[in-house]
């Protein structure tokens, strides 16, 4: 089961609060949330979003 639309609709950045989108993790090879103002990327566990800073990691593009 992927992460619901209605829950992608209003999950934000915990840091800057922008709207995350739903990419593909480069590193780990599975889906992910990506910040588009400051970068951070949430991993996805078990379809359920990862919204930890400490657990973020920050990609450059």
């Amino acid at each position: 089961m992927a992460v619901p639309q209605q829950l992608l609709d209003i999950l934000a950045c915990p840091v800057c609060r922008t709207p995350v989108t739903l990419t593909p993790d480069r590193q780990a090879g599975q889906p992910s949330l990506k910040c588009a103002t400051c970068g951070r990327v949430y991993p996805i566990r078990d379809d359920i979003p990862v919204m930890l800073v400490d657990e973020a990691r920050i990609e450059k593009d």
